[in-house]
C-alpha cells in the first residue's frame, strides 16, 4: 500500500542530498513524498520532482540560510560548533512553530527526520505520526568508549580514554544545553513527557546511518533499530542538487593522476586554504582540480594551474580522480570512499574532526588539521599518498563494505517494513 512521507532536514546540500536520493526511491516505489523546508531549501529543489512545502519564512526568509552558512564558512574548531547550535535553536524554535500545521495539512503517513532536527520527531509524536530518524551526518548516539564526535580522538578501552570521553561528552553537554531545554520545553507545550536520555529524541521505530558498519568506530550500545545502510545516493550516480552547475571542461583533463580538491558547502569561506592546497600540489606530478562549493564563486589565481570552478560533478571527478582533499564532510568522504578513493582530510568544525579520524582509523585516508596546515606538511602527505598504495586498498575495502550495506535501497526497504499498517507486508 502506497504511503505518504514528509522530509524534515537542514536546508544545507550536505543533508538535503540523501535525503533527496531517498525520497526519490520512495518515489520510484510508488510512494508520496513531502519536503518541508525553508525558502532557501525550497530553492536548491526547485525542478525536482518532489513536493515541496516551504516554512519558516519570517525567521528564514530567501538568503537567511544562505548568508548563515557564509559566516560558518569562515570559522573553525569550537566557534564553528558554538555558531551551529546557535543556528540549529533558532531552527527549532521555527520548527515547532510551523511544522505541526504544515505536516497536518499535507497529510504525510509519517515523517523522515534528520538526526539534528529533533524537534521534527517530536511534532510526529504530538500528531500521532510514526517518525524514523536518519544520521545524515555522523550518529550522535553515544557510548562511553567512543569519542565524542567533534573530537579527532582515537577509540581505546583503557581508563583513561573513558575519562576523557566523559569530559568532551560533558564540554558538547554544556554547548549544547540551550537546544534540549528548548526541546524538553516544546515537548511540555505539547503534553508530551521530557526525554531522559539524549537517545529519547531519535525514533524508537527505525534508526538509518549514512555510513557503513566498517568505517564507524566499534560500537557495543546501538538499539536494535539501529541501522547501518552505506551511502544515501542515487543508484545512477546522478547528482539532483548540483544539475544547475556549470558544465566542467572535461577536455582541460590531461591524463595525469587527479587530485579533486573540495571544502564543501559550508566550510568555504576560508581562500586561504585553497591557496595553501594549490601551492603544495603545484609541483609534483598530478592535475588539481578545485571546487569552491559555492555557485557564485570567483576562480582563483592559484599555483601550479589548478582547474578552479565554483561547483564541479561531485561524483564523476571523484571517480577518476587519484586523491581526494577535503574538509571531511560526510558526503564527500563517503563519496571518495564509495569510488575506493583515498583522503587527506582537512577536518574544520562539527563533527569533521570526528569523520578524520575514523579515516585514519580505517586506513584510508590521513589527517593534517586545519590548525596545523602548513605547505611542507601537506605537500609531503599528498606525495605519500600519491605513491603509497594502501590507503586506495583500504580505500577499495570501504568501498566494497559501502556497496554491501545497500545505501538508498536498503534504506527503503527498511523505512516501508517499518512503517507498513498492521498486518500488511511489504514482501
Amino acid at each position: 500500500m502506497p504511503r505518504r512521507y514528509g522530509i524534515v532536514s537542514p536546508p544545507a546540500i550536505g543533508h538535503l542530498n540523501p535525503m533527496v536520493a531517498l525520497g526519490q526511491e520512495l518515489q520510484r516505489r510508488g510512494h508520496g513524498v513531502v519536503v518541508f523546508t525553508v525558502a532557501d531549501g525550497a530553492r536548491r529543489l526547485e525542478g525536482l520532482p518532489l513536493e515541496v512545502v516551504t516554512i519558516g519564512e519570517t525567521a528564514f526568509p530567501p538568503g537567511a540560510v544562505d548568508k548563515a552558512y557564509a559566516v560558518l564558512g569562515r570559522l573553525s574548531g569550537m566557534a564553528g560548533l558554538r555558531f551551529s547550535v546557535d543556528y540549529f535553536r533558532r531552527e527549532q524554535a521555527m520548527l515547532d512553530a510551523e511544522l505541526p500545521e504544515a505536516v497536518a495539512g499535507a497529510g504525510v503517513d509519517g515523517l523522515l527526520v534528520d538526526q539534528l532536527s529533533p524537534a521534527a520527531g517530536t511534532v510526529a509524536e504530538s500528531l500521532g505520526l510514526p517518525f524514523i530518524t536518519i544520521c545524515n551526518a555522523l550518529p550522535v548516539n553515544r557510548e562511553a568508549a567512543v569519542p565524542p564526535y567533534f573530537t579527532h580522538w582515537q577509540p581505546s578501552r583503557k581508563p583513561w580514554a573513558r575519562w576523557r570521553n566523559q569530559l568532551g561528552n560533558a564540554l558538547l553537554e554544556r554547548l549544547t544545553a540551550p537546544l534540549w531545554r528548548d526541546l524538553q520545553d516544546q515537548r511540555r507545550r505539547r503534553g508530551l513527557a521530557p526525554h531522559r536520555h539524549k537517545e529519547e529524541a531519535l525514533s524508537p521505530l527505525l534508526q538509518l546511518a549514512q555510513l557503513p558498519r566498517e568505517f564507524d568506530f566499534p560500537r557495543r550500545r546501538l538499539a536494535p533499530q539501529f541501522h547501518y545502510v552505506g551511502r544515501l545516493a542515487d543508484p545512477s550516480g546522478r547528482e539532483p542538487l548540483l544539475r544547475d552547475a556549470v558544465p566542467f571542461p572535461w577536455e582541460r583533463l590531461d591524463g595525469r593522476p587527479l587530485i579533486y580538491a573540495s571544502l564543501g558547502t559550508l566550510q568555504n569561506g576560508r581562500p586561504e586554504l585553497f591557496a595553501q592546497i594549490a601551492e603544495a600540489c603545484a609541483p609534483l606530478a598530478a592535475q588539481v582540480v578545485i571546487s569552491l562549493g559555492n555557485p557564485t564563486g570567483v576562480p582563483l589565481d592559484l599555483p601550479g594551474n589548478p582547474i578552479v570552478v565554483a561547483y564541479a560533478p561531485h561524483q564523476a571527478l571523484i571517480a577518476r580522480a587519484t586523491l581526494v582533499i577535503s574538509h571531511a564532510g560526510l558526503n564527500t568522504t563517503l563519496t571518495a570512499l564509495g569510488c575506493g578513493v583515498p583522503v587527506l582530510a582537512i577536518p574544520i568544525t562539527n563533527e569533521q574532526p570526528g569523520i578524520a579520524a575514523r579515516l585514519a582509523a580505517c586506513g584510508a585516508g590521513r589527517v593534517l588539521p586545519v590548525g596545523r596546515l602548513a605547505m611542507e606538511p601537506l605537500r609531503a602527505m599528498v606525495n605519500e599518498m600519491l605513491v603509497n598504495p594502501t590507503y586506495r586498498g583500504q580505500a577499495q575495502r570501504l568501498q566494497t563494505a559501502i556497496q554491501a550495506a545497500g545505501g538508498v535501497v536498503t534504506a527503503a526497504d527498511l523505512i516501508e517494513r517499518a512503517t507498513a499498517p498492521q498486518g500488511e507486508s511489504m514482501g
